[in-house]
């Protein structure tokens, strides 16, 4: 009753904001809340295992108080146990984010937690995701230094959150970026707007392998630069990282290299993006024994687009940082009103094409303690890992109707992106018709429908979703999952839920019951497995 109790009361928390004020009326306090809950039933037909606890939570309570140039939080979180698909080595409850803030006019000093990011994160970027179940932050100093205009300098220093604990190594850091608008203010109004910068980050983990003559500091450096100019924009960011080995590698010897460029061109009603990345050997963790997502200190984006319909997430790419390199385009136009095709709403035109394959490399076969592994050199390698090509119509219809279709190919290599050899590599037809209709300004429906074609793996499925939202802040959906093309007959499932609940504001309250297959999540490139469940599910959010 405890673990429940704990989050209720926590959710009353917007009642003390009051009593900060009257206690200090310069002060601030804030704060959200998440709970998630699910009863499980053990289900054989689709998978899902017994759970010994039949309810299992995961709780995030945060608060933050703000007065003048000191700011100090904390964030609660309770595992009680956690929700199947999260490591176990999180049960339990504890504080482990809690910090304090000094901020003057051009200084800034965080002791405790934190999350920072140097440029896009290709040497370091420590955040937040519990959906992935990830949480890297640092546990040290922080500070922020700007002193001059537009210079601006941080540094940091610390220990990485692992589970309720801390890695082993020690992560040290520097970045410095120059606005070049800001340095004069005769620059302020130029056109053309460029900002450089670069990093420098290294870890220290103790080696005492009498095998492996591991290096005990391990440096990677990065530049950048930004060029924006009316309508054009374009970002490069270039990292290196010297020997590194580790589990994730192999325990190989060769540095690493990554290479990350974004170019556009946009104007209303029209815009286009190109993108190119390059990772060779850029896994970089403060423990090299380290797996899966725990203790990255960079983050290595990916080129393919999050999908955020069911079926077309069903084969999401994961970021392969042994080595990849790939290629994204993404072109949006929007036929004028009135036209011919644009209607009297206009009409949105979007496609997308992704490509990633493996590097052209050759084996050293070198297999001594300093084994380099591999040399790469430019040019696509001979193994596709992924494609995917979107070809999407928004238009509405009148006032009340609007309604979005959408293509997608993809070619998914199962055996690289999920590590399951053997696997035959997919190749899918999604097609998606997304519609909504108002009765008023409050009462909307929402239906989807969805059919992805494949000859390999579980063969196809279709998808339908309905859900009405209610004038008074109330909806209620239904949707169904059903792998209709399954060669085991007695695997044609129907993955059926129905949810409803309750939304005003920030508060809102999500209570399913259904089926949910088993699959992967990813959020740009960074993935969780999720276990099949049946049960009664309990979703609570709400801040201040």
């Amino acid at each position: 009753m405890k673990k429940i109790i704990l989050p209720i009361l926590l959710l009353l928390c917007p009642v003390f904001y009051a009593g900060a004020q009257i206690l200090n009326g310069e002060g601030q306090l804030h704060g959200s809340i998440e709970v998630d809950a699910q009863y499980y039933k053990a289900d054989s037909q689709i998978g899902a295992p017994n759970v010994p606890e039949k309810m299992l939570m995961n709780t995030y309570d945060q608060l933050e108080y703000t007065n003048g140039k000191i700011s100090a939080g904390v964030r609660y979180e309770a595992y009680q146990n956690a929700l199947q698909g999260y490591d176990s080595r999180y049960n339990g409850s504890g504080f482990p984010y809690k910090y304090i803030d000094y901020k003057s006019e051009n200084m800034e000093v965080t002791v405790g937690n934190y999350y920072e990011q140097f440029g896009s994160g290709l040497v370091l970027r420590t955040y937040w995701q519990p959906q992935l179940g990830v949480d890297n932050s640092l546990n040290g100093v922080r500070v922020k230094y700007n002193p001059a205009h537009g210079v601006y300098l941080k540094g940091i220093i610390g220990d990485q959150r692992y589970y309720w604990s801390l890695g082993s190594g020690l992560v040290r850091g520097f970045d410095g970026e120059i606005n070049i608008n800001e340095l004069d203010s005769a620059w302020n109004n130029m056109k053309t707007k460029i900002i450089v910068g670069g990093s420098f980050v290294s870890k220290y983990q103790a080696a005492n392998d009498p095998t492996y003559n591991y290096p005990q500091n391990v440096g990677a450096s990065a530049g950048r630069i930004s060029i924006i100019n009316g309508g054009f924009s374009f970002y490069s960011e270039g990292a290196y990282k010297i020997n590194d080995p580790g589990i994730v590698n192999g325990l190989i010897y060769k540095p690493g290299t990554a290479v990350l460029i974004r170019t556009g061109y946009s104007q209303k009603g029209f815009s286009l993006m190109l993108s190119g990345e390059r990772i060779d050997n850029m896994s970089f963790k403060s423990d090299r024994s380290a797996i899966k997502n725990d203790l990255d200190i960079n983050y290595l984006p990916a080129l393919p687009r999050d999908e955020t319909y069911q079926l077309a997430a069903f084969y999401p790419y994961a970021t392969q940082p042994n080595g990849e390199q790939g290629v994204d385009a993404e072109i949006k136009y929007k036929l004028k009103k009135g036209s011919l095709l644009g209607g009297k709403y206009g009409t949105e035109l979007n496609a997308e094409y992704s490509m990633v394959t493996s590097l052209d490399t050759v084996s050293l076969n070198d297999k001594t303690t300093n084994d380099l592994g591999y040399s790469s050199k430019l040019g696509a390698g001979q193994t596709n890992y992924f494609q995917n090509a979107t070809f999407e119509i928004q238009h509405k219809f009148s006032s009340s109707f609007r309604l979005i279709a959408q293509y997608d190919y993809e070619f998914y290599n199962k055996a690289i992106i999920q590590q399951e050899l053997g696997s035959p590599n997919i190749t899918s037809n999604i097609g998606i018709l997304d519609g909504y209709y108002s009765f008023s300004d409050s009462h909307t429906l929402h239906m989807e429908v969805q059919g992805l074609q494949t000859k390999q793996d579980q063969g196809n499925w279709a998808f339908a979703l309905a859900e009405y939202n209610f004038g008074s802040d109330w909806f209620l959906g239904a949707l169904d999952e059903y792998n209709y093309g399954n060669s085991n007959t007695n695997m044609r499932i129907h993955y059926f839920t129905v949810t409803g609940g309750y939304s005003h504001n920030a508060l809102r309250i999500v209570l399913g019951y259904g089926k949910q297959r088993a699959g992967i999540l990813c959020v740009g490139g960074v993935c969780r497995t999720i276990p099949a469940s049946n049960g009664l599910t309990l979703s609570i959010t709400d801040s201040f």
